[in-house]
């Protein structure tokens, strides 16, 4: 990781793989979703003026989620980013890191470059609610929730249907985007899509 460190291209920024057990009958290859979601973080990050570390932790080079991430994304066995099998709660003092969960009541206000941020990615799709939030209880992990809240409003729709729930690539854009600009609504915007339900306080759309 030292050649990370000294990297221009990266600052900090930890991503997190948290892989759950899936039905046996499945119509898209286990954790194609979340490797598209991982190309495309990459992607956003390489465009970025001020880009992040990136580290995906509890990632093992030989299991399925590894294979597609190859299979999908042209040239992955060289994205400048690290990976370990390790998770983040043994490789870094916990009093380092903030798990990014919409389960939590603090918003998050700022990004600390002395911060390790966590956001969870989970190859099974199905959503069980709070099992990012209990993660970090389990290991006594300060957590944070992006303020959708305190910066957007729900926006009605015909299914009536509000989520707070992003891909990891979009709550991504929203860090990078905010640590660019410093403008909460302008990186939720960047972030959020309009099929979340939400949209921006007094926006004109």
């Amino acid at each position: 990781m030292d050649s990370l460190r000294s990297s221009s291209f990266c600052r900090w920024m930890w991503y997190m793989s948290t892989e759950r057990k899936r039905p046996a009958l499945q119509t898209v290859p286990r954790g194609a979703r979340l490797a598209g979601q991982i190309r495309r973080l990459y992607g956003s990050n390489k465009k970025a003026s001020r880009p992040f570390w990136i580290c995906l932790t509890g990632f093992s080079t030989d299991s399925p989620l590894y294979e597609e991430c190859l299979r999908m994304n042209d040239g992955f066995s060289a994205y400048l980013l690290d990976v370990t099998e390790e998770d983040c709660f043994s490789l870094f003092p916990l009093e380092t890191l903030v798990y990014l969960t919409p389960d939590s009541q603090q918003a998050l206000e700022d990004i600390d470059p002395n911060t390790v941020y966590i956001i969870g990615g989970l190859v099974d799709e199905s959503i069980q609610k709070k099992v990012t939030f209990q993660k970090a209880r389990e290991y006594s992990v300060k957590t944070a929730r992006l303020p959708i809240q305190e910066y957007m409003v729900k926006r009605q729709n015909e299914k009536n249907y509000h989520s707070e729930i992003l891909a990891i690539n979009q709550v991504f854009d929203v860090l990078s985007t905010y640590f660019e600009t410093h403008n909460w609504p302008e990186a939720l915007k960047k972030g959020v899509s309009p099929g979340k339900g939400y949209i921006l306080r007094n926006s004109m759309e």
